[in-house]
């Protein structure tokens, strides 16, 4: 465990029925059940899950972190996103989750734009937290 000092913790509480249960952030802001996905066998509708919650938090925590390498190498993004598929695979080790971030940066030659996406991949504490534990596919969408 790492000795680090916390500079910000986020906490939140899971409760009823897991998958088709409910979550709150301690501080309220997300408060909202969560159902099954129709394609997993459950009731699906209008609720999220928690892949869509991760997908969600990892393209938000890669776009961060592509903005601030161009930052660092002097670059100017334009209209730049990130998608993040997070999908529930069947392993032999049981289920895992594999995830292809598709990014999209308008405006610069593909070989920068693949230079950013690298080493924004290295910096990215959602890639560096996944790095060896699941697949994660990189696509980048330039010119």
């Amino acid at each position: 465990m790492s000795t680090a000092t916390a500079i910000y913790t986020a906490s939140a509480t899971a409760s009823g029925e897991g998958r088709n249960g409910h979550v709150a952030s301690s501080d309220g802001v997300l408060d909202f059940d969560l159902a099954v996905p129709k394609e997993m066998g459950g009731p699906g509708g209008a609720l999220t899950n928690p892949e869509q919650l991760f997908a969600a938090g990892y393209a938000a925590c890669f776009h961060s972190a592509l903005k601030a390498v161009a930052r660092i190498e002097k670059q100017t993004l334009t209209d730049s996103a990130v998608v993040a598929d997070v999908s529930f695979v069947g392993g032999e080790g049981g289920p895992q989750l594999a995830v292809a971030l598709h990014v999209e940066i308008p405006g610069l030659e593909h070989a920068v734009a693949q230079d950013l996406v690298e080493k924004a991949h290295q910096m990215c504490p959602y890639s560096r937290a996944t790095r060896g534990n699941i697949d994660v596919t990189l696509s980048v969408d330039a010119g």
